[in-house]
């Protein structure tokens, strides 16, 4: 049996960044995957979404100019999927993390005790040792127990990234970011769209007023948005046009050509083996931790198993840092600056706490708002929707958490990210200079206003 300081199962953002990481620090490291090397995000996740948005706002400007085959064909070429081809190609992650020097296993993982993991690929076995174990096997999409579902078309964002054709109708469980990036690429492109959110509200997690924006936006579309109503059940072909039908809570229907369940994500834990190190996956309840994502002696969980919440961006951070504390550096994971951004059009973004959120904690917390549209930017690009907003710490005068959806918010938020993360106070955030007329100008009159507030006039 080969011995590896590291041996990670799964091969998406977590496990490549861990085994790259290791490989820098001398380490030597196997990974295990038995689909995709690089994960769902560069395959059907994130990459090909933020692509076909890319393609659906082309349209939007110009129907004539950027067809849906066109779009298309670029998410193709930008997951490596030749023409005809049903599957995205990862020969690429793979040469990366073999150049690097890791020795990459195509096949199913499985924990076959403390410090040996098992690989099954065509009927064969390899056994791997290792001195720390990583478990960066990601998710999957949850799917929903409704009656009747297994008689209709399902579609995954795996099927909704990988498509070549159009429905002629498509219905969205749930109203995360994944539901509403894809109900705006397929609205753009003419089918008819209708998002089913059993909340109040889109984006139950995210700032209520990205929420807001991002609904109207969608409406703006043209897609349904029915809030504060759950499906009951799906019919097969029993619609217009043999569509299937989803009976709501309210006792009106929704139908689709296809089906797009978005409604959360769960974790492939089962079988995994983790019972050989004490832990019970049954109950599917967090993990027990010490802080520093070892979830046992030898043993890591990166990535979405490991919380708190779903990014590809945070997956890439634990698994950099678990390799560290494992090899002994005195480090352990900051999550106050976590940033997240939905990339709509436009986009909607954020980070650390809104104000609801604050004031449960305890702290003295005030926000800070401006209307997009009223800015100069937003007069430059003739806006009507959006929002900045930022919120501090009266105690300390430091920012604890900001949103805006607006155009270019995924890249503005990392200011607000900064700032959190560095502790940076008011003053020197309302006393450096911004581009005029940006979407980070817009901060520099918040800054500059908190400061005058937080002083006390």
């Amino acid at each position: 049996m080969e011995t590896f300081d590291f041996v990670i199962i799964g091969a998406g953002p977590a496990g490549e960044a861990a085994a790259n990481e290791a490989r820098a620090r001398g380490a030597s490291v196997a990974i295990v995957d038995r689909l995709w090397f690089g994960g769902s995000c560069p395959h059907i996740g994130c990459l090909p979404s933020k692509s076909l948005l890319h393609g659906a706002a082309e349209h939007a400007a110009n129907p004539a100019s950027y067809s849906w085959e066109r779009a298309s064909e670029r998410r193709d070429y930008m997951i490596n999927r030749p023409s005809g081809a049903a599957e995205p190609d990862d020969s690429s992650h793979v040469k990366r993390l073999e150049d690097a020097g890791a020795a990459c296993y195509r096949g199913t993982g499985r924990i076959a005790g403390r410090g040996q993991v098992e690989v099954r690929h065509d009927d064969k076995v390899h056994v791997l040792g290792g001195r720390n174990v990583m478990v960066a096997v990601g998710s999957t999409s949850k799917i929903p127990p409704l009656p009747g579902l297994d008689r209709v078309r399902t579609w995954t964002n795996r099927e909704a990234t990988l498509a070549r054709e159009l429905p002629t109708s498509l219905v969205v469980l749930g109203g995360g970011p994944t539901g509403c990036e894809l109900a705006q690429v397929f609205a753009r492109f003419g089918v008819a769209v209708t998002v089913v959110q059993s909340g109040d509200r889109l984006m139950p997690t995210e700032h209520p007023r990205n929420s807001d924006v991002v609904a109207k936006l969608l409406r703006r579309d043209g897609v349904d948005v029915r809030l504060g109503v759950r499906a009951t059940g799906a019919r097969a072909g029993a619609g217009a046009d043999h569509a299937d039908v989803i009976d709501l809570d309210d006792g009106t229907t929704a139908e689709g050509h296809a089906i797009l369940l978005a409604v959360g994500r769960a974790f492939p834990l089962d079988d995994l083996g983790l019972e050989h190190y004490g832990i019970d996956t049954s109950e599917r309840t967090a993990f027990p931790r010490d802080g520093r994502l070892r979830v046992a002696d030898g043993l890591w969980v990166i990535g979405d198993p490991a919380g708190p919440e779903l990014h590809t961006h945070q997956g890439h951070y634990q698994g950099e840092l678990a390799v560290r504390m494992a090899l002994g550096l005195d480090v352990k994971p900051d999550y106050r600056a976590l940033p997240r951004a939905t990339y709509t059009d436009p986009e909607a973004a954020s980070v650390g706490l809104t104000l609801d959120q604050a004031k449960a904690a305890g702290i003295d917390a005030v926000e800070y708002v401006a209307e997009f549209a009223s800015s100069s930017k937003g007069y430059a690009v003739e806006a009507e929707l959006g929002h900045v907003t930022v919120a501090f710490d009266r105690a300390t005068r430091q920012m604890i958490g900001a949103a805006m959806a607006c155009p270019d918010a995924s890249a503005a938020i990392h200011e607000c990210v900064l700032a959190i993360k560095a502790r940076v106070p008011v003053e020197v955030l309302a006393d450096t200079i911004h581009a005029f007329p940006s979407t980070s100008r817009i901060l520099n009159g918040l800054f500059a206003e908190a400061a005058k507030d937080l002083a006390g006039g």
